[in-house]
């Protein structure tokens, strides 16, 4: 995932999470949250995956 679309994302969730509580919806701003840290684990996890695919072969 490059930074672009990393940054993208997170925008676009953390931009839910703020809408859902401008509506007082706390079901929206929760499932923000959770798809945020889910890219972020998701951004770590490819890294982490990348970082150890270098030393090999």
């Amino acid at each position: 995932m490059n930074r672009l679309t990393f940054w993208a994302l997170l925008a676009l969730f953390v931009g839910v999470e703020v809408l859902g509580l401008v509506i007082d919806r706390r079901d929206v701003h929760y499932a923000g949250v959770i798809a945020a840290l889910g890219v972020i684990a998701v951004a770590r996890l490819l890294y982490l995956a990348r970082k150890d695919g270098e030393g090999e072969g």
